[in-house]
């Protein structure tokens, strides 16, 4: 009886020290696999030189995992292939390739110039220098603010190749005053024609 408590303890001893061992599948299992070349590794290491993780380029061993919005990285081992944030997406001889997404392609360019709204195309005044709005309206508005609200009304209008000449009359003035406008409707030099001193 004894010699087989013996027995028994010795089995179970001996299974104990293999028991240890049950860890050691799991360490070769993380082990470092080498990057073949048949998966065209390129550069010092992904994401930084030095890095276990290298970029891999087109080869028949990658072709089917290769996208044009993501970069593919081959990793040495789970570890390092989890750092980088992307998917796995295979394991080719223990190198895990992972898809790592290259975010906007556009990130830090310009934006592109957008077209300018479509504004309805704006009617062309029928006389630019007597319609409303025209070269004859800012021109009295212009006089009306110099003389402090004092315009009676247009005296004259002469018209040349280089601009246009409106005559204001002005209440209390003895002359009219004058004012150059352009056919691009913008004013030009506004004065009075008379005496500056029978102002």
């Amino acid at each position: 009886m004894k010699l087989k408590l013996l027995i028994a303890g010795a089995a179970m001893l001996s299974l104990a020290a293999c028991g240890g061992s049950s860890d050691e599948p799991d360490a070769a299992a993380e082990e470092v696999a080498v990057i073949p070349e048949s998966l065209a590794p390129f550069g010092d290491g992904y994401p930084n030189p030095g890095a276990p993780c290298r970029r891999l380029g087109e080869s028949a061993a990658t072709s089917n995992y290769l996208d044009d919005s993501a970069i593919l990285v081959g990793c040495p081992s789970e570890a390092a292939a989890e750092t980088l944030g992307g998917r796995i997406v295979g394991n080719v001889e223990g190198v895990r390739l992972v898809s790592v997404p290259m975010g906007d392609a556009n990130a830090g360019m310009l934006a592109p110039v957008e077209a300018p709204a479509k504004q309805p195309p704006q009617q062309a005044l029928k006389d630019p220098i007597r319609s409303p709005g025209g070269l004859e309206s800012k021109c009295l508005a212009r006089i009306n603010d110099m003389t402090g609200g004092g315009v009676i009304g247009t005296n004259r209008i002469e018209e040349s190749e280089a601009a246009i000449a409106i005559y204001v009359n002005v209440s209390g003035a003895e002359a009219p005053w004058r004012c150059l406008g352009y056919r691009d409707g913008t004013i030009g030099e506004v004065m009075y024609t008379g005496s500056e001193g029978a102002m």
